[in-house]
């Protein structure tokens, strides 16, 4: 991806260095990687993170903070790529917005390592990035991106793109009204029937990610050769089925929350292929 030298937002909060987020002298989020693995079904948020720590984070860790040097040169070009990231989501989604009559509200990214709060709570990092409705802020530790790269198998830098592109998605739910209708909806579900659900809501932010991956080649001319090949293994890696199997062997289509690799990479390539944003209503579409 062509990012360097480029305009980056100025939304990015930058709380990386500082420790973690510290409450009664423990940290929520411990576990290492095999609870990254087991969390990452939910990553991608459309379950809340208090929903995702009440399942997968119950127990805290005693370890002390980790402390990391926050400005090594490696670090500081991922915080400049996020940075720049960002800003082509906003100047993408405040031309659809604009189209539509209607103005922006533009996310703050909040880069965290260990721990952070939220609206929506205390999260570890093991939660992996989120979007937090209540505060309209994305979370994101840098650290994910050496997961995503190393542990399941999604190298490149519009691999990590990709996932800031489907978080913004879920902001862009959020002011539609979408993940409200979506909460509402589920009080009066069974579980099986809430997890359809936000399957739905997960497709549509993975087309919102492809629809900003059409206009923001459009605009900027930043993709290189094999980008938006490393974005669809990234949303390879990560679908239901692909998690299910790395983590217990088997797959229970009734558990699945985000959707199959198949359909994760369809939705986004059919955002990205078309670039209308009419094209991502996954709730009515008859074919996820």
């Amino acid at each position: 991806m062509r990012w360097r030298d480029r305009e980056g937002s100025s939304n990015v909060i930058d709380q990386t260095g500082s420790g973690g987020a510290r409450r009664g002298g423990r940290i929520l989020g411990g576990g290492g990687v095999g609870t990254v693995v087991l969390v990452l079904v939910l990553y991608l948020m459309g379950v809340s993170p208090t929903e995702i720590l009440s399942l997968f984070l119950s127990g805290e860790s005693q370890r002390p903070p980790v402390t990391r040097n926050a400005n090594d040169p490696v670090t500081q070009e991922r915080k400049d790529f996020v940075k720049v990231v960002l800003r082509d989501t906003e100047v993408v989604w405040g031309d659809i917005f604009s189209q539509q009559g209607r103005q922006y509200q533009e996310p703050r990214l909040v880069l965290f390592d260990d721990s952070v709060q939220s609206a929506c709570g205390l999260a570890g990092s093991a939660v992996g990035p989120f979007y937090c409705p209540g505060d309209e802020n994305l979370y994101l530790d840098l650290g994910f991106f050496d997961q995503l790269s190393h542990k399941l198998g999604a190298p490149g830098d519009f691999a990590q793109a990709y996932v800031i592109g489907h978080e913004v998605g879920h902001h862009i739910q959020n002011l539609n009204g979408t993940l409200a209708k979506v909460s509402q909806s589920k009080r009066s579900l069974s579980k099986k029937e809430a997890n359809a659900l936000q399957v739905k809501v997960e497709l549509q932010a993975d087309f919102y990610a492809g629809l900003w991956a059409h206009h923001a080649q459009k605009r900027f001319q930043m993709l290189e050769p094999g980008d938006i090949e490393e974005a669809l293994q990234a949303a390879s890696a990560i679908g239901d089925d692909t998690l299910q199997r790395q983590s217990q062997g088997y797959v229970v289509p009734d558990a699945f929350t985000h959707g199959t690799s198949e359909q994760r990479v369809r939705w986004f390539r059919r955002g990205f292929e078309s670039g209308d944003y009419d094209q991502g209503d996954t709730f009515s579409a008859q074919r996820l």
